[in-house]
């Protein structure tokens, strides 16, 4: 019997939900963070790079299936400069257990602070994914079952479309029938049954749905504390390399523009070798000697100790400034401060004024590893103060020389000059030396001299600064002092003497007392100000 246009309107009415139904599975997402076009391939690119989230995806892969998509996902919470997580309904089922970890992620306190460090910077976001790898494989243990549940929900919603597109088959089928007029009874009766097979497909979904719900509830607790936990333990991480970088002076800009894995070997170097120890140390140092940049006032007046004659308006007692409020005293004033006679503060302080080289002479002998409060070196402490002085001359376009030595026959010399960033290598080359044996005062400040001379030859910058750190007490010959007098004479440098647990060093009448202009003792290894003064006149 053909099936006429009414009854074909009134398949059609009733099969509209699973037509519509039918397009839907393309529609749904994996992806819990909303993403531009191009962050999936920052993402590809990162995940390529590093061995380690390589490993872990392959390693989550066994507990989830869906392990992949869940760490684009947490990579592009901290990656993006403003992440935001798709709504339940647009996700496939299957990644519903995704979308709860990454929202309860997001939700963390500590996730705000954490992405201060990564936006932006795909290595950092690396870093982060990787540092939460405990909490993750302890979150999808957790979440074992509402995953089953989430799975056969979204073999049910596969059934359910499927039946739906068997219903848009069977009555465009029908309705082609119709047209050709040879439609019978048999085609409504394909609808009818597409249309009760879709119906039950649904019914399934829903119930399957509602269980993985349920599910998802149940575990919500225990995810947002592993939540919470991860995204403490990845901000703690980030912060920690950030810091442990910063403290080593490599900056945000050098840090973007290094190539991933040379960062990671860096951030494993930094973090495994025995400067790991000196972080804090180094940070602490360069922390002190900003803060000394950022007192120091040009032309200080220093300690005021009484009143001199001179022209220094800057200087003048109030009492002369009186003067000038008198017409008739006006005239004297102005004679008096062309003779040079107005009474003026007199003050007493260091001022600073070297122009040349910075030179930083680190005893590296055998005693220079014993250790003191905190686990605190003096080879650390030396370290650590000469590379805290390289910033400082560094902010003053000067020249900076790091001279290792030991022995009289052992020394190394690491030139870091002011027309030249400071790499980082290198920087870590001065830090790692240890030359070991004696100790010999000659042999590095003729080096120093030298080097300032030629400086001097080439440049004809003089009044350089030379700072010897020592723990050891040595003679010089009296020959070697008149030839190093008659240096320092010609090239006006200075010299500055550190002593590290090394009292007798620093008595009058020592050598280093002879050699220094201005030397001071180091007990406690913990003290970063005790060189506090040579960051205000070097």
């Amino acid at each position: 019997m053909r099936t006429t246009p009414s009854r074909l309107d009134a398949l059609a009415s009733r099969s509209g939900t699973w037509l519509a139904r039918s397009s839907r599975g393309d529609e749904a997402h994996t992806a819990g963070v909303v993403a531009d076009a191009f962050d999936p391939i920052a993402w590809r690119d990162t995940l390529a790079q590093s061995a380690g989230l390589r490993e872990l995806a392959a390693e989550l892969a066994e507990r989830h299936d869906h392990a992949a998509d869940l760490l684009g996902d947490v990579f592009l919470a901290a990656y993006k400069a403003a992440p935001q997580v798709r709504q339940p309904a647009e996700m496939r089922p299957s990644h519903l257990v995704n979308h709860q970890v990454i929202s309860a992620l997001m939700e963390s306190p500590r996730f705000a602070e954490l992405r201060r460090e990564t936006a932006g910077d795909p290595y950092a976001a690396a870093l982060a994914v990787l540092a939460q790898a405990s909490e993750l494989r302890l979150l999808l243990d957790r979440v074992k079952d509402a995953q089953a549940r989430a799975e056969q929900a979204h073999g049910a919603e596969q059934d359910a479309v499927r039946a739906a597109a068997a219903v848009s088959r069977a009555l465009r089928q029908t309705a082609e029938a119709s047209d050709d007029g040879d439609g019978d009874d048999g085609d409504d009766g394909a609808v009818e049954r597409a249309i009760e097979a879709a119906e039950t497909a649904d019914s399934a979904a829903r119930q399957a749905a509602h269980a993985a719900a349920q599910a998802l509830a149940a575990a919500a607790p225990g995810v947002r504390s592993a939540a919470r936990n991860a995204a403490a333990k990845a901000a703690r991480a980030v912060r920690q390399e950030a810091e442990l970088m910063r403290a080593w002076g490599v900056g945000p800009g050098e840090l973007e523009r290094m190539p991933y894995d040379e960062r990671a070997r860096l951030a494993e170097r930094l973090r495994t070798s025995r400067l790991a120890q000196w972080a804090e140390l180094i940070g602490r140092f360069r922390q002190m000697a900003s803060g000394e940049r950022a007192r120091k006032v040009e032309h200080a007046t220093g300690e005021l100790v009484g009143v001199t004659l001179g022209d220094d308006l800057s200087r003048v007692v109030p009492s002369e400034l009186v003067a000038l409020g008198l017409p008739e005293l006006r005239a004297v004033f102005a004679a008096r401060y062309a003779a040079g006679e107005l009474m003026l503060y007199d003050s007493r302080g260091e001022q600073t004024t070297g122009r040349g080289a910075v030179v930083a002479c680190v005893d590296t002998s055998h005693s220079m590893y014993v250790e003191g409060p905190g686990g605190v070196s003096r080879e650390a402490w030396a370290k650590a103060c000469a590379l805290a002085l390289l910033d400082q001359a560094r902010r003053a376009k000067r020249d900076f020389v790091g001279i290792l030595f030991s022995s009289a026959d052992r020394h190394h010399v690491v030139r870091f000059p002011a027309d030249r960033p400071a790499g980082i290598a290198d920087v870590l080359d001065f830090a790692e030396s240890f030359l070991g044996g004696g100790t010999s005062y000659q042999t590095p400040l003729s080096v120093a001299g030298d080097l300032l001379a030629e400086e001097f030859a080439d440049t004809g910058r003089a009044r350089g600064d030379i700072v010897l750190i020592t723990d050891d007490e040595c003679d010089v010959t009296e020959e070697w002092m008149r030839g190093w007098q008659d240096v320092r004479r010609r090239l006006g440098f200075r010299v500055f003497g550190v002593a590290i647990g090394a009292p007798r060093a620093t008595e009058t009448g020592s050598a280093l007392d002879a050699l220094c202009d201005n030397l001071r003792a180091v007990d406690d290894l913990t003290d970063v100000h005790a060189a506090a003064d040579l960051f205000r006149v070097i």
